[in-house]
Parts: C-alpha cells; structure tokens; sequence
C-alpha cells in the first residue's frame, strides 16, 4: 500500500512497482489508508509522514495497535527527530525525499524477504488471510497463525476453490486417505479450531450437506 498525497509521487511508485511485478493500492490520507487496509491484505506500507487528516506517525501508530506488516516510511522530514520517532514505533526502514527508486526497490525487498514476504513463494490469499504455500504458512492482518499440517491443508482446500461445498466425505478422502476408517466428525473437530485459530468463520456451515469458504464477492 502506497500512502502519499502527491499525485505525481503516487503515480511514480505505482509505476516503477508494477514494472518491478508488484501489486499496489494508494491512499492520498491517514483515513483513507486505515479503511484500505481494513479492507485488504497488504505485504508492505509505504508510509509518508504529512499526510492530510491524519498524519503518517498516526496512521503507523493505529497499524501498529493491529498488525506488524513492514512499514517504510518515505518522506522529506529528513531530521533525526523524525527518523528516532519514527523507528521507535517499529517502523522497518526510513528513506529521505528525494530518493533512488532503484534503492528504494532494492529495500523493499530486503524488508519483504526478511520478514517472511512473498517474493518467490507461492501465495494464496483471501480477505485478510494469505497462505504461502512453500512455507506452508498462514498470515492474518500480518500476524502469523500457528497451524498444524491437517489444519493447514483443510484451510487450503476451502479457500482454493471458494464458494464450494465439500462434504465430510470428500475431505476425509482428499486429506486423511481413502482408507480412512475413523470417526467423520473429526473433520468437525479440525474446523472448529480453525475457527478458533483464526478468530474469525471464514468456513461457513452448509446445513445437512458439508463446509465451504465463501466467494469473496459476496
């Protein structure tokens, strides 16, 4: 997510990070960047500091109270003030206006792959959750969940093909084996800790037939 007011800067990084094979969303103030990403998983912020509404000390304070995605801050305050308030609320890195886009895309980079980011992996994300798949880990709003390897492949089949419906039967042969012969209500047992790992029901109950991860559109 690109936080800056500048039209001419926004449409700078937008380009240079698409060329770069990155993703971006933009908001032009502190509002409209907390609603944005209450509303979408985002890998990194690029945060500047005099923003409209609220500033960016603001807006890194309030992510901070919710998550940890890395935060580069990008602006011309270029005092140490700054630069001290800034790394004491966590923030990843600070780069000074006028900057080395280069540069610039070379720390992205290096926060994302130090932080556990998506270059090079295999991600699947729906909502605020992200499952990287090499890793076999789960992000939500940032924060890693802990998963076992069952648990862990059941949220991968929902959210792979949301919207439908796997009864009990087809997960116990896709996940714990065609030879299975155990109690089917283990699959009931699995979901509910999804649900309570997650802290929230991204796995709906379809009455009397099984479970299923709703469309995204919906």
């Amino acid at each position: 997510m690109i936080v800056e007011d500048e039209p001419d800067i926004q449409e700078l990084l937008r380009a240079y990070l698409r060329d770069a094979g990155y993703e971006t969303a933009v908001a032009g103030d502190g509002v409209t960047a907390l609603a944005l990403f209450q509303s979408q998983s985002f890998d990194l912020v690029l945060l500047d500091i005099m923003l409209p509404r609220i500033d960016g000390f603001g807006v890194c304070q309030l992510l901070r109270q919710q998550s940890q995605v890395p935060i580069l801050m990008l602006t011309a305050l270029d005092g140490e003030e700054e630069q001290l308030r800034g790394f004491g609320m966590d923030i990843d890195d600070y780069i000074t206006k006028p900057f080395s886009m280069p540069v610039l895309l070379q720390k992205i980079r290096v926060i994302l792959r130090r932080r556990g980011g998506m270059e090079g992996e295999e991600c699947l994300r729906y909502r605020e959750l992200t499952l990287r798949l090499d890793s076999r880990e789960v992000v939500l709003d940032g924060r890693p969940v802990a998963l076992t390897a069952r648990e862990f492949e059941l949220l991968h089949t929902f959210l792979a093909a949301p919207g439908r419906v796997f009864t009990r039967e087809m997960l116990l042969a896709k996940l714990w084996g065609y030879d299975f012969y155990g109690d089917e209500r283990v699959v009931d047992s699995h979901i509910k800790n999804l649900r309570h790992k997650l802290g929230r029901d991204y796995i709906e109950t379809v009455r009397g037939v099984g479970y299923r991860a709703a469309r995204e559109d919906r």
